[in-house]
């Protein structure tokens, strides 16, 4: 007889501010520590790092669950960023890679895919606009 565990049980939906801030949380813990992106917050947010999450975490809830509290530009924060820390295509798949780990370890469900597949956009969006920002005629 073969016994079929089903891990499933213990993951929700993603369905308020409490869980975005887990999402975040987790997905820090482990983008600090790793071998490809951890430089990055080491040395350019460590000390910023929790005083930033809550603004990643208005970001995140105003994407996916539509509440309008975040005002900032993400891409122009970024371009800035890699001015300072080059950042390239592995850069932001690695990123990419942990955030889709960290939210498949977490939840479930339709807005679990739109976080990962939001993620998937603003990568690519990111890498277009540092990119753009590279050339001298570039208008923010």
């Amino acid at each position: 007889m073969c016994i079929v565990f089903n891990y499933n049980w213990f993951m929700t939906e993603i369905k308020d501010r409490e869980d975005i801030e887990k999402l975040v949380d987790s997905f820090y813990n482990k983008a600090t520590i790793d071998s490809i992106i951890g430089h990055i917050f080491q040395n350019h947010m460590t000390k910023t790092l929790e005083k930033h999450k809550p603004i990643i975490c208005d970001f995140w809830e105003s994407v996916l669950l539509d509440n309008g509290n975040y005002k900032g530009n993400p891409i122009k924060k970024h371009i800035e960023l890699s001015k300072r820390t080059p950042l390239g295509n592995f850069h932001f798949k690695q990123w990419f890679k942990l955030w889709e780990e960290t939210v498949n370890e977490l939840f479930i469900g339709d807005i679990a895919d739109q976080a990962k597949a939001k993620a998937n956009l603003m990568k690519e969006l990111m890498l277009i606009k540092i990119r753009q920002s590279e050339n001298p005629n570039f208008i923010q």
